[in-house]
C-alpha cells in the first residue's frame, strides 16, 4: 500500500476571529458523489457528474492493466470565492459585526474604566468628607470653648462691674462727705466774716468814739482858752477901771490865800489832758486789742480758709478725677458690653454659620453617598454586562478553538490509496474531488482543502 499525502496547516490569528464557521451549500455544498466501478468482469465505468461541474471519466481494465484517470486538473484549483456576491456580502456583514463587536466591548471597557476612576473619585470625595466631618465638631468645640471663655470673662467684667460700682459708692460717699465739709467750711466762713464785719464795726465804732472824744477835747480846750482869755480881758478892765478912778479905792486884801485861777485852770488842763490821754490810751489799747485779735482771728480764719480753700481745691480736683475715673469705667463699661454683645453676636453667627456649613456638608455627603449608590448600580451593571461579554467572549473563543481543533482534525490532504489484491487486475478506488470551505477570517486568508477517502470498494467525496 502506498499513501501520498499532502498536508497543508491553518493556524487562526489571535488578533482577528470570527465566531462563525461557513459551509456553503448549493453551488459551494459538497456532497459525496458514489462513482460505478465495473466489476471484475471489464466493463466500463463513468463517473457521475457532482453538482460542483466536477467531472471524470476513465476506464479500467479487466486484465490487470489500470486504465489512465483523466479528469479536469482546474478543478484542483481551489474556486474563486471572493466572485460570490452573497458571500462578500456575509463576509462584510461579518466583519461589521465583528467591528461593532469591538467596539462595543472597547466602550464597555472605556466605560468600566471611567466608572472606575469616578469610583476612586468619590472614595476620595467620600474620604475627604469623612475627614471634613469632624472639622465642624471640632469647630463647635472651639467655638463653644470661646463662647465659654466671653462668658467668663463677662462674669469677671460683672464681678468688676459690681467692685466698681461699689469703689463708686464709697467715692460718692467720700465726695458728700468733703462736700459736707466744704459746706461747713463755707459756713464757717461766714460766720468769720460775720464775726469780721461786727468786730470792724466795733472798731469804727470806737474809733468814731475817739474821734467824737479828741472833738469833744479840743473843743474844751478851746472853751477853756476861751475862758481864760475872757478872765484875762476882765481882768485887765477891771484894773483898767480901778487905775481910772479917781477916787482911790481902799482894797482890803484878805489874807486869806488867793485864788489861782491858772493853777485851777492848768490843773484842769492837766487832769483833762490826763483824762484825755487815760481815754485815748485805753481806747487805743482797746482799739489796739481789738485788731490785733481780729487780726489774730483773721489770721487763723485765713489760715482755715487757705486750708479750707487748698481742701476744697484738693476735693474738687479728686472729684474730677473721680468724676474722669467714672467716665472712663462708664465708657470701658459700654466698650465691653458692646464687645459682649458683639461677641456674642459673632458667636450665634459663627456658630450659625458651622451649622449651616454642617448641614451642607451633610446634604453633599448625603448626595454624594446616593451618587455613589447611583455609581454603585451602574459599575454593578456595567460588571455584570462585562462579565457577559466576557462569558460570550470566552464561548465564541471555545467555539472558535473548536473549529480549529475540527478543522485540524479533518484537515487531511489528497491521498490515494491503492490496494493490491490477489488478482491480476487491481480496482481502484477513486474519489472524485469533492470540495469543503470553510470561509473564516485568519489574518484576511482563506483556506481551501480538497480531500479524498477511500471507503471499500467505493469512490466518494468526503466532506470536510
Amino acid at each position: 500500500m502506498s499513501v501520498i499525502s499532502v498536508n497543508k496547516k491553518y493556524r487562526s490569528s489571535p488578533h482577528n476571529f470570527s465566531s462563525q464557521s461557513y459551509a456553503f451549500t448549493g453551488h459551494s455544498r459538497t456532497s459525496p458523489v458514489t462513482y460505478a466501478i465495473s466489476s471484475p468482469g471489464g466493463s466500463k465505468f463513468r463517473g457521475a457528474r457532482s453538482p460542483l461541474g466536477l467531472g471524470m471519466s476513465g476506464g479500467v481494465g479487466i486484465e490487470g492493466t489500470l486504465a489512465a484517470v483523466n479528469f479536469n486538473r482546474s478543478l484542483m484549483s481551489p474556486i474563486g470565492i471572493g466572485l460570490d456576491p452573497e458571500i462578500q456580502r456575509v463576509k462584510a456583514e461579518e466583519k461589521e459585526q465583528i467591528k461593532t463587536l469591538n467596539n462595543k466591548f472597547a466602550h464597555f471597557i472605556n466605560k468600566v474604566r471611567t466608572l472606575e476612576q469616578e469610583n476612586q473619585v468619590l472614595k476620595t470625595k467620600w474620604n475627604i468628607l469623612q475627614g471634613q466631618k469632624t472639622g465642624p465638631s471640632n469647630m463647635e468645640k472651639m467655638l463653644k470653648a470661646y463662647i465659654n471663655s466671653l462668658q467668663k470673662q463677662l462674669e469677671d467684667l460683672g464681678q468688676q462691674r459690681v467692685k466698681l460700682e461699689s469703689d463708686q459708692g464709697n467715692m460718692q460717699d467720700l465726695v458728700e462727705e468733703f462736700k459736707r465739709k466744704y459746706e461747713d467750711e463755707i459756713n464757717n466762713r461766714s460766720e468769720r466774716e460775720n464775726q469780721f464785719v461786727l468786730t470792724k464795726k466795733d472798731v469804727d465804732e470806737a474809733y468814731i468814739k475817739k474821734q467824737e472824744l479828741e472833738v469833744k477835747l479840743q473843743s474844751l480846750t478851746d472853751e477853756i482858752n476861751f475862758l481864760m482869755e475872757l478872765y484875762a480881758k476882765e481882768l485887765r478892765e477891771l484894773q483898767a477901771d480901778v487905775e481910772m478912778s479917781n477916787n482911790p479905792v481902799v482894797i482890803s486884801v484878805d489874807s486869806s490865800p488867793k485864788l489861782d485861777v491858772d493853777s485851777i485852770i492848768a490843773e484842769a488842763r492837766v487832769q483833762y489832758e490826763k483824762m484825755a490821754e487815760n481815754s485815748r490810751e485805753e481806747a487805743e489799747n482797746k482799739y489796739r486789742i481789738t485788731y490785733e485779735q481780729i487780726q489774730e482771728k483773721a489770721g487763723q480764719h485765713g489760715e482755715e480758709l487757705r486750708a479750707a480753700k487748698a481742701e476744697i481745691n484738693e476735693l474738687n480736683w479728686m472729684i474730677q478725677r473721680i468724676r474722669a475715673e467714672i467716665a472712663a469705667l462708664k465708657e470701658q463699661n459700654a466698650k465691653l458690653e458692646a464687645n459682649i454683645v458683639q461677641a456674642e453676636e459673632q458667636g450665634k453667627l459663627a456658630v450659625a454659620d458651622a451649622t449651616g456649613k454642617l448641614q451642607k456638608m451633610e446634604h453633599a455627603l448625603q448626595k454624594a453617598k446616593e451618587d455613589m449608590v447611583v455609581q454603585l448600580r451602574e459599575y454593578q451593571a456595567l460588571m455584570n454586562l462585562k462579565l457577559a461579554l466576557d462569558i460570550e467572549i470566552a464561548t465564541y473563543r471555545k467555539l472558535l478553538e473548536g473549529e480549529e481543533s475540527r478543522l485540524d482534525s479533518s484537515m487531511q490532504n489528497l491521498s490515494i490509496l491503492t490496494k493490491t489484491t490477489g488478482y491480476t487486475s487491481k480496482y481502484i478506488s477513486l474519489g472524485a474531488p469533492g470540495r469543503s470551505w470553510a470561509a473564516h477570517r485568519a489574518g484576511g486568508e482563506q483556506n481551501l482543502r480538497d480531500g479524498f477517502c477511500h471507503v471499500g470498494q467505493r469512490a466518494a467525496i468526503c466532506p470536510l
